[in-house]
């Protein structure tokens, strides 16, 4: 059995630090972004290690956040990956800025990186980590998106990355309803 962790983003060093980039910048939180190697047969960087006896994959795919998709696609159907064993670390605007939801068999909510996944797997059922990356009415939506944090913006958002460290093995180990049971109760909890 195995585990993929997918972290979504858009490729290119002109992205890096950008608000849609947060899946990315998760992953390289957790792991060793040094370790990643290219994968070219499914267009992905990919970082392999073993959680509790069990193989977890770490990518980010290298195709724009809005084809995401078909990368995740090709490693569920080649690693015959069951969907439940799927988190996607996503961006999501109409969450404060570094707040955190764990769902499960819910829709796009206009993330278009999501609804590309959800079309290519023909399915929702799947897990989602959503990180708040707040919304500027005064700015467009696509540009808002693809701006860069600013230094007090990232600094929050690294103290809550350390208050996830534990997700990744939790996901690997306990059940859905437990996993999402523990980290979304310390929302409400402040």
């Amino acid at each position: 059995m195995m585990k993929l962790i997918v972290g979504l983003g858009n490729p290119g060093k002109e992205y890096e630090k950008t608000r849609h980039n947060i899946g990315y910048m998760f992953l390289d939180s957790i792991t060793d972004s040094k370790k990643y190697t290219l994968n070219k047969k499914f267009n992905a960087l990919e970082y392999e290690t073993e959680i509790d006896n069990q193989r977890v994959l770490f990518i980010k795919p290298l195709s724009f956040m809005n084809l995401s998709g078909e990368v995740v696609r090709k490693y569920v159907s080649f690693y015959k990956i069951n969907l439940e064993d799927v988190l996607i670390i996503q961006d999501d605007i109409d969450m404060v800025l570094g707040s955190y939801k764990l769902q499960y068999n819910h829709g796009d909510g206009g993330h278009n990186g999501i609804k590309n996944i959800i079309s290519n797997l023909k399915s929702k059922e799947f897990m989602r980590l959503k990180i708040g990356v707040s919304k500027n009415k005064n700015i467009d939506t696509k540009d808002y998106v693809l701006g860069k944090f600013s230094t007090t913006e990232l600094k929050l958002i690294k103290n809550n990355f350390t208050k996830l460290n534990d997700l990744v093995t939790d996901f690997v180990s306990i059940p859905k309803d437990l996993l999402m049971g523990k980290y979304n109760n310390k929302i409400q909890e402040g």
